[in-house]
């Protein structure tokens, strides 16, 4: 069973092919108004907007180089946004960031106005 992480602490090293399921919880603000993504930086501080989900959950978007793999979702009531990531590749490492905005567009495809504590995710093979 894969153990949830919580962004903000230690990295995190998973071998490829493997699944990790990072969570984001914070205590300054509810996050159940807004929309809410994943982003990542990965090698040369390139930017992806990796995950996005509305406010009640039923519509999601997926960068192309994730589809398939990775998994959004929220629970309104624990105020927590997870990211299931299974089959993980080597390209995967990056460090990962939940950001939230009132815009769904504008936290999975533009530039998010909250950004939470991000978490180092390296996979090895």
């Amino acid at each position: 069973q894969v153990q949830p992480v919580k962004t903000g602490g230690e990295p995190v090293s998973v071998q490829s092919g493997g699944s990790l399921r990072l969570f984001c919880a914070p205590s300054e603000y509810t996050y159940v108004t807004y929309c809410l993504g994943w982003w990542r930086w990965g090698s040369g501080n390139q930017r992806e907007g990796v995950a996005s989900i509305v406010t009640g959950g039923d519509t999601t978007f997926y960068a192309d180089s994730v589809k398939g793999r990775f998994t959004i979702s929220r629970d309104n009531v624990k105020n927590t946004l997870y990211l299931q990531m299974n089959s993980l590749k080597i390209e995967d490492t990056a460090m990962y960031y939940c950001a939230a905005d009132y815009s769904f567009s504008r936290v999975g495809l533009g530039s998010p106005s909250y950004w939470g504590q991000g978490t180092q995710v390296t996979v090895s093979s």
